[in-house]
């Protein structure tokens, strides 16, 4: 059976910061909150979605950011995100440019790295 997809990407965070999250994930990178199954509600934690893009943030009890492993997100209007993401006081790190792909990294709210790229040509 061949793979098909990524059906989502788990990030893991600390408990009770699901506000965080949503600041960053929603407000910040336009992500839309989706609700989790009500058997997974207890857990904690928050998922976010656009078309086939889905981050699932799970609580781990002994929380430790992924500082190396790290999610791509392809984006529209790089620029503009970033000067949105620089305004609300997130650190913005340029990538050198690979093969026409734009890209910067950020860390959410809990020190997980975030990559984000866009095409700057065909």
């Amino acid at each position: 059976m061949p793979i098909l997809a990524i059906d989502h990407v788990q990030l893991a965070m600390p408990a009770g910061r699901e506000d965080e999250a949503r600041a960053f994930y929603g407000n910040l990178l336009g992500l839309t909150e989706v609700p989790k199954p009500a058997d997974m509600v207890k857990r904690g934690g928050a998922w976010f979605e656009a078309g086939a893009v889905k981050i699932h943030l799970g609580v781990e009890a002994d929380f430790h950011p992924a500082r190396k492993a790290h999610p791509g997100l392809l984006v529209d209007g790089l620029a503009a995100l970033v000067e949105g993401l620089r305004a609300a006081g997130v650190t913005v790190v340029d990538g050198p440019p690979i093969d026409g792909i734009a890209r910067v990294f950020v860390h959410d709210p809990f020190g997980n790295r975030i990559e984000l790229l866009e095409h700057t040509s065909g």
